[in-house]
């Protein structure tokens, strides 16, 4: 088995109900190694901060080589497991998604985040348009011979404000995880779902391990572990964070 196998193993290993994963998302080499000197258990990128650290909006503005060539120096840094976010997979083709799937698997990574909306306005793909895509991600990533954690992000709920979220976007939410599961998805992932019995929902009638993203209003680490789920990301805040930090740094040294 090759480092890159046993990482991809560790890894999936780590997703375990009542006792999540917790991701402190990083943009960087420096970041990366920052977070994993504070105990972390595996690095993942942010497509968001990484594309603002390059000068880029999100939405797979960044070209994706640079993004590839980022994470090349993310993996370089750090002997932890590394997932990198791929947005929508860089490509309308299913077979492209493969291809880009495989490429981020050269450049060392062991997972990926892969949306099922469009980069260039947030709408949602139909459904067997994204399992499809998620299938070809499988085929390329079972061809590498790693078990590669391929997390299925619905966006669903960035469709309307947490306020009106409802019952009915969980059953949505809950079809496209059994579809996605199907298609060889490893994990579900629900960004912009902060509502504590509705995440319970979902947990309950997922397939797949759920992972959420938390930020100012969403449930507590105790409070998500306890409805198990089992993965928490950080997405934007980390980078967001360390920014103001800066500026509240250079307003002092300027003043």
């Amino acid at each position: 088995m090759t480092d890159q196998a046993r990482k991809a193993e560790y890894f999936r290993a780590l997703h375990v109900a009542g006792k999540p994963l917790v991701l402190l998302n990083i943009w960087d080499a420096g970041s990366a190694k920052t977070v994993a000197a504070a105990g972390a258990k595996a690095i993942a990128t942010g497509s968001w901060s990484v594309a603002n650290a390059n000068g880029f909006s999100d939405g797979e503005r960044m070209p994706l080589a640079l993004a590839i060539e980022n994470l090349r120096r993310i993996v370089a840094a750090t002997d932890l497991p590394v997932t990198i976010d791929l947005e929508s997979g860089y490509g309308d083709a299913s077979e492209a998604v493969g291809e880009n799937i495989a490429v981020a698997i050269d450049a060392g990574a062991i997972g990926c985040n892969l949306e099922d909306s469009f980069p260039a306005n947030g709408k949602l793909r139909e459904t067997a348009d994204q399992a499809a895509r998620i299938r070809h991600a499988r085929r390329k990533a079972d061809a590498a011979n790693i078990r590669f954690f391929i997390n299925a992000r619905t966006d669903i709920f960035f469709q309307r404000p947490p306020g009106q979220h409802d019952d009915a976007m969980i059953v949505q939410a809950i079809e496209r995880a059994h579809a996605y599961a199907e298609a060889g998805a490893d994990g579900l992932f629900a960004p912009g779902l902060a509502n504590v019995i509705l995440i319970a929902r979902l947990v309950e009638a997922s397939p797949l391990p759920v992972n959420i993203m938390v930020g100012d209003g969403s449930p507590s680490l105790r409070e998500l572990a306890e409805r198990g789920v089992e993965r928490i990301s950080h997405g934007p805040g980390p980078y967001l964070k360390a920014m103001k930090a800066l500026e509240e740094a250079a307003r002092v040294a300027h003043a």
